[in-house]
């Protein structure tokens, strides 16, 4: 697996309770060749980072199960604010009711965990076409 130049300039939103999580979430970013990884240890840190410095956000990744808000909660608040920036749901979930809410309340990518490099790398370029697509 070798950096992407396509990720080069993307500033990332990683939205993770777990500290360990979030850690290998940002070294798997890294090996792509991201070098902008903003972190939030849950949604309500994630909304005041959003208050202050939402013009640095590029893309958010994101934790559905986290304590205090949980990332289909901090989506909901975030899309009545910022309706397109591109959001990428994690999850163990698998159910089609959690696929659907997530939907629904605007997730632009939902990739279940446990999921390698290559999967982030493509769930990504899936993402940045989309919003190309809808740029233009």
């Amino acid at each position: 697996m070798t950096s992407s130049p396509d990720f080069a300039d993307l500033k990332i939103l990683l939205v993770e309770d777990q500290a360990e999580a979030r850690s290998m979430l940002k070294n798997m970013l890294m090996e792509l060749g991201v070098t902008q990884v903003f972190e939030a240890p849950n949604g309500r840190e994630a909304l005041k980072f959003v208050d202050s410095a939402m013009d640095l956000i590029s893309l958010v990744i994101c934790d559905w199960n986290m304590p205090s808000m949980s990332g289909v909660e901090f989506l909901r608040q975030l899309r009545t604010v910022y309706p397109d920036v591109p959001f990428l749901m994690i999850t163990g979930r698998s159910d089609l009711e959690s696929v659907v809410e997530a939907k629904a309340s605007g997730v632009t990518g939902y990739i279940r965990k446990p999921f390698s490099v290559l999967q982030l790398e493509t769930k990504l370029r899936v993402i940045l076409k989309k919003q190309a697509i809808a740029a233009a």
